[in-house]
């Protein structure tokens, strides 16, 4: 294995790898890239003896030319400053375990980092200032003191959908506020022939390498349950073409608390229409050859093939004919698996396939050089598609150039008041802006295997939290399905998309209305909210107003803002007198700390007297009686054990 490709590889990947051969997995990634490439080159000249396994357990790389050393040091990171860190996985699982109520605020990383890189971000967290109805607002009136605690608290044993998005919108009342991403120097225009995996179409949690053709899970090790994948730029409606996807290699999932997953790994392969969904094989014109033995077509799976494991070959055959009918088939490391699917003249329409890759834990590489050979010999009569003339290929919708062209819708409003509603059927309305829903839900349905709901849920809105960051940073066009009701989550999301034309709609129904939706949703979930929570959401709930600064366009649906102001005021005084006092905090008893004595005498401090001026050279002690021959005294005896050696620590 080559130093450059070792250099690519993630600090999880290298240990990983060198786990697989019995390697020592500790130290930093410069050192894990040299214990690797070590065994490599070892492996290569077939000279491995224990001896030198030995040596490479013990952390002592082989000697490197002066080239490859400075290749080396390029993969360690530079020194941190002083408003940074370097966030490992297992802070970032640390800092996740949040406090259930709202005065309890994070003490470590003030954002998670991404997975792509770990970034390094500050630890930290100032109070959210600003105008509006949010609980730091509340606070200025006497009435309103304890609001702020009561909110979804760990005793509401019905845990839904709500309460994992509120307990990550606590998150943002210390958060610092984010400095808006930097506007990328547009690459070097691609060409319009050049196929490749299409950033725009494709989950936001799945991961493109700069060239295109390969990519994997941009989450994994923090939420090994996520599916994740897209379409290439190019699709075909004509002809007899295919495609090849390797097997790279699978990545080390981390057990989830408490369960097993039923399927760690997952590859699905095959093709797919433009307007589906990005789920391969859970939709109507949606085909896809599983991993696991299986064809999979509108959520429907059959048996059929071989399994997949890591270096397997998938080549992917589409046969037009010219009565418009088409004949999907595949093939596994060169062998014919069969016809999958048939389709008649009636299913496609005209309308073009993609070619279309789904994973989990695992990457993948797709051969679109069209001046390379292919990796196994296709069917006789068959053509790469990347070989295809450019007349003969379709092109998918290109992605926006710049934040400028994009929009960001926010709904904001109680759980159960019709926000998902409204935001699906802006979609189907408008077509042609090709809008990403960024939810819980739509995270959930990415999880087709595996992990309890409760688990699910959790890892969703956390998995939504990083999202929206990824968002900021990728141009397209968004709406944030959430609750957004505090003041601080809604400021501190709209200035991350800051560039884009921002849009708040409010859907906050009448009284008994919100109740029938809240019913009807109910039933449909199978989750029950409990009155105790919808109480605590509507003492901490806060309605937008204009902002220049935050929002370019506000829209209030069902009640007209005054009206929604007027009753989210009854619904506030109603909670309160139903909701239970919240008990005080016990003040701190005072801390006591024990004077210094002088190092020179024996006697108490009190005993001491000064005399001498001010001047540096005539200060003395004066005591009586002296002790100026007294053995020294340990000093440690003085200092009070709760803090510390220094007794200063407890105190900054």
């Amino acid at each position: 294995m080559k130093l450059t490709d070792i250099k690519k590889l993630k600090v999880a990947e290298l240990r990983s790898r060198l786990k697989e051969l019995g390697l020592d997995s500790k130290g930093l990634k410069a050192e894990l890239a040299t214990r690797l490439w070590s065994a490599s080159e070892a492996a290569q000249s077939g000279t491995v003896s224990e001896e030198e396994v030995q040596v490479q357990n013990d952390s002592s790389p082989m000697p490197l030319t002066p080239a490859e050393t400075a290749e080396v040091h390029s993969l360690s990171p530079s020194p941190p400053n002083t408003e940074a860190c370097v966030t490992t996985r297992s802070e970032v699982d640390r800092s996740r375990e949040y406090a259930d109520t709202a005065t309890q605020t994070e003490t470590g990383p003030g954002t998670p980092a991404l997975q792509s890189g770990y970034e390094c971000v500050s630890e930290r967290v100032v109070d959210c200032q600003g105008e509006g109805g949010e609980l730091e607002v509340h606070q200025r009136h006497a009435e309103d003191r304890g609001e702020e605690k009561r909110t979804l608290s760990s005793e509401d044993t019905d845990r839904g959908r709500a309460f994992y998005e509120f307990k990550e919108e606590i998150r943002y009342k210390r958060a610092k506020s984010p400095q808006p991403p930097l506007e990328k120097a547009e690459a070097e225009a691609q060409e319009e022939d050049k196929v490749r995996l299409d950033p725009y179409d494709c989950h936001l949690h799945f991961e493109v390498s700069p060239d295109g053709s390969s990519g994997q899970p941009r989450f994994w090790a923090q939420f090994p349950l996520l599916w994740s994948g897209g379409r290439l730029t190019h699709g075909v409606q004509q002809g007899r073409v295919g495609f090849e996807v390797r097997l790279e290699r699978k990545l080390l999932a981390p057990q989830l608390e408490g369960q097993e997953v039923r399927e760690p790994y997952g590859l699905r392969v095959g093709w797919s229409v433009a307007d589906t969904s990005l789920l391969l094989g859970e939709s109507e014109l949606s085909f896809a050859y599983d991993g696991n033995s299986r064809k999979v077509s509108g959520g429907k799976q059959e048996q059929f093939g071989e399994p997949f494991s890591e270096g397997d070959i998938i080549g992917c055959y589409a046969s037009f004919f010219t009565d418009g009918a088409v004949e999907l088939s595949f093939h596994k490391n060169s062998r014919f698996m069969g016809v999958a699917f048939s389709l008649d003249s009636s299913a496609l329409l005209g309308r073009a396939l993609f070619p279309h890759v789904l994973c989990k834990n695992c990457s993948v590489r797709l051969l679109l050089d069209p001046t390379a050979p292919p990796w196994y010999p296709g069917p006789p009569g068959f053509t790469a598609l990347p070989a295809l003339p450019a007349r003969q290929r379709v092109r998918s919708t290109p992605a926006p150039t710049s934040r400028a062209q994009c929009e960001v819708v926010m709904m904001v409003g109680l759980p159960g008041s019709g926000k998902s509603l409204w935001a699906r059927t802006h979609m189907k309305q408008h077509p042609e802006k090709r809008y990403r829903l960024l939810g819980t839900e739509e995270l959930l349905a990415c999880m087709i295997s595996g992990g309890q709901r409760d688990s699910r849920l959790r890892q969703a809105s956390q998995c939504l939290t990083d999202l929206i960051k990824v968002a900021a940073e990728t141009p397209a066009n968004y709406i944030l399905d959430q609750c957004n009701i505090l003041f601080s989550a809604r400021r501190y999301k709209l200035q991350l998309f800051t560039g884009f034309r921002r849009r708040v709609v409010v859907v906050f129904p009448s009284a008994d209305e919100w109740k029938r939706r809240l019913a009807k949703n109910q039933m449909t979930d199978g989750e029950k909210i409990p009155d105790t929570s919808l109480l605590k959401l509507q003492v901490s709930c806060s309605l937008p107003e204009q902002q220049a600064d935050l929002l370019e366009e506000l829209l209030y649906v069902d009640l007209q803002q005054e009206e929604a102001q007027k009753l989210l005021q009854e619904y506030k005084d109603e909670a309160r007198r139903l909701l239970p006092p919240v008990p005080k905090q016990e003040k701190k008893k005072p801390r006591l700390y024990k004077k210094r004595p002088h190092p020179y005498s024996s006697l108490p401090p009190h005993k001491l007297q000064w005399t001498g001026s001010k001047g540096r050279n005539t200060q003395s002690w004066k005591q009586q009686p002296r002790y100026w021959n007294a053995p020294y005294q340990d000093q440690s005896s003085y200092y009070n054990r709760d803090f510390g050696s220094s007794g200063y620590e407890s105190y900054w």
